[in-house]
């Protein structure tokens, strides 16, 4: 039989890529499930997504939508506020030593004084819409199923701030959701759904800088500074006055690169734009040059994102200084809009009463590896940046243990006293943060040691699956075996320079078969390349005689147009044609 979705329906039964059980880890212990072990996961991709408008029945009946929040303990203090502040593309090594000795973020360093900062925290996948499904649903990817940046959850998806609201909270939100799905253009959809097709194609502009305005100049990114606006003045006009406690939420767009227009009529995101009041926020003596791998020497996958970004022409150092300058002065921007926010709460008397939280979708590689953008799970892109202070919340504190996006969720219904589904791919933050013993503060017992991010968008030509556990990153492809898998020790290799996968392959073993015990990788991944195919004969059937016009003329056009009938060509043979 089907789940019961939020409007009432009966939708479909879900398949499962999940697994039975874990295998013993390399590191000793157990290697704790993930979600879905009990039998659900993502399934083929037609109409809803499996936990879309089907979405939280399991999660709702877990969590007991219609009950109250937990009763408070004799001497408990009343509920807190909260606040999440989430970014678009912040490098979370900035956070801490030595990446915070390249500019200046007061703000955030406001936020490590007066709380908490994680060291290792991760995107679930390294793109805006499948990172933002993830942090909303608490759910992995391959469970989601929001494969690209047009496939998310489904607009009625049940999240954990629908759930704070049916609990007493007051809801408010601003700015950049990005989660469901829909959005994005259509050369972002096509350049996902085509990437097994055997042809390269720049997709994106030349990354580029570009400097705007004077030395008073602050508000570059208006959009973001005027959501911000209105976050303060929420802060100040409405919550100061609210009975219930609050759930605030502001999303920006910085630091993602802006719009590329000189690369034609659907042009990307390649250029880093800031203004010099920025720009002398950051320490230029202080910018490392990353190393880079000659073309040759590139793991093939990284060639294939590396090209479709525009990024295997000559660079000088100072090119690639500037583009790194420029990005670190748009860190700084978004750093006074969450400084705003902070000051607001200040000034109403509202910050000790309110946990606030500080993160985002993904990071930015500002050329590292030879690529601008995320799309992939080296640390430029895949670490994110996670802060936490408040009431309760220890002050000063580093925490070491690997966390990731899907673990906002629970930890938000565990701030608002809500019971925590166990079927999450999160687990919450609290005991952590307040020093708790684990075992006790959740009935599904100790968080694992790992976590999991994995990637099945555009600039890559296979899915890609991360497993972070301890001191070792493992990155698989597809069906595991045709593409070869990278293994980098983050403690000797901090810039993920050497795949030891040869040296260590006990080390590869013991990865892969945790990764197997979470999710069922080739499973997805042919799944996946099902689905791209699916979606885009349904695409190019709509356009009609249209179709060799529009796929001419998408971000790709200036390769494309050199030899149209070879690529089309191309697309016929990839779809058996």
């Amino acid at each position: 039989m089907g789940v019961v979705g939020r409007n009432g329906r009966v939708v479909r039964r879900v398949k499962s890529y999940a697994v039975d059980r874990a295998p013993e880890s390399a590191f000793g212990a157990a290697a704790p499930l993930g979600p879905g072990a009990g039998g659900y996961g993502g399934g083929p991709m037609r109409g809803s997504g499996p936990l879309g408008r089907a979405g939280l029945a399991l999660l709702l009946m877990a969590a007991g939508a219609g009950a109250r929040p937990r009763p408070a303990a004799p001497g408990d203090q009343p509920r807190s506020n909260v606040v999440l502040v989430a970014c678009d593309s912040l490098d979370g090594r900035l956070t801490f030593f030595p990446g915070n000795q390249t500019v200046d973020l007061p703000s955030i360093n406001f936020m490590k004084r007066h709380g908490t900062v994680f060291l290792n925290a991760y995107t679930n996948s390294p793109i805006c819409c499948p990172s933002r499904a993830a942090m909303w649903s608490g759910l992995f990817t391959h469970l989601t199923e929001s494969w690209n940046n047009f496939k998310g959850l489904d607009p009625d998806y049940v999240t954990w701030m629908d759930l704070m609201e049916r609990h007493g909270y007051r809801a408010q939100k601003f700015g950049k959701l990005d989660f469901t799905s829909g959005h994005h253009s259509v050369s972002n959809r096509v350049e996902a759904w085509t990437r097994d097709v055997d042809f390269l194609l720049r997709q994106e502009g030349r990354p580029m800088v570009k400097l705007t305005g004077h030395r008073k100049h602050v508000r570059v990114m208006e959009k973001d500074w005027q959501n911000t606006d209105k976050a303060v003045n929420w802060i100040k006009e409405e919550a100061v006055n609210l009975t219930q406690p609050f759930i605030l939420y502001l999303g920006l767009n910085l630091p993602h690169p802006y719009p590329s227009p000189y690369a034609g009529e659907n042009f990307g995101s390649s250029t880093f734009l800031t203004s010099p009041y920025w720009l002398e926020k950051v320490n230029y003596e202080a910018i490392k040059i990353p190393k880079w791998s000659s073309l040759s020497e590139m793991h093939p996958v990284d060639y294939y994102s590396s090209y479709t970004k525009n990024c295997t022409g000559e660079f000088t150092k100072e090119e690639v200084r500037n583009i790194r300058a420029f990005y670190y002065a748009m860190c700084a921007e978004t750093d006074a809009m969450l400084g705003d926010i902070l000051s607001a709460l200040r000034d109403t008397g509202l910050l000790g009463k309110t946990i606030i939280m500080f993160t985002a979708d993904h990071g930015e590689l500002a050329m590292e590896h030879r690529q601008f953008y995320k799309m992939s799970m080296y640390e430029g892109s895949s670490h994110v940046p996670l802060l936490v202070m408040g009431p309760g919340i220890r002050e000063q504190q580093q925490i070491p243990n690997v966390v990731s996006l899907v673990d906002i969720y629970p930890t938000m219904l565990d701030i608002a006293r809500i019971p925590v589904p166990q079927n999450l791919s999160g687990y919450s933050l609290i005991p952590l943060l307040r020093e708790k013993a684990e075992s006790q503060a959740s009935p599904r017992g100790p968080r694992p040691s790992w976590v999991l991010s994995e990637f099945h968008g555009c600039n890559v030509n296979s899915s890609m699956y991360m497993l972070r556990a301890g001191k070792w990153k493992y990155i698989t492809y597809s069906d595991g075996s045709s593409v070869p898998p990278q293994l980098f020790d983050l403690t000797a290799d901090p810039d993920e320079l050497t795949n030891v996968a040869i040296t260590f392959p006990v080390i590869v073993h013991s990865l892969d078969k945790i990764l197997r015990s979470i999710v069922n990788y080739p499973k997805v991944s042919s799944s996946v390349q099902e689905y791209n195919k699916q979606q885009f004969i349904s695409w190019k059937q709509s356009l009609g005689h249209n179709y060799s016009s529009v796929i001419a003329n998408l971000r790709w056009h200036q390769d494309w147009l050199k030899d149209q009938k070879k690529y089309e060509n191309a697309i016929d043979k990839w779809l058996g044609k």
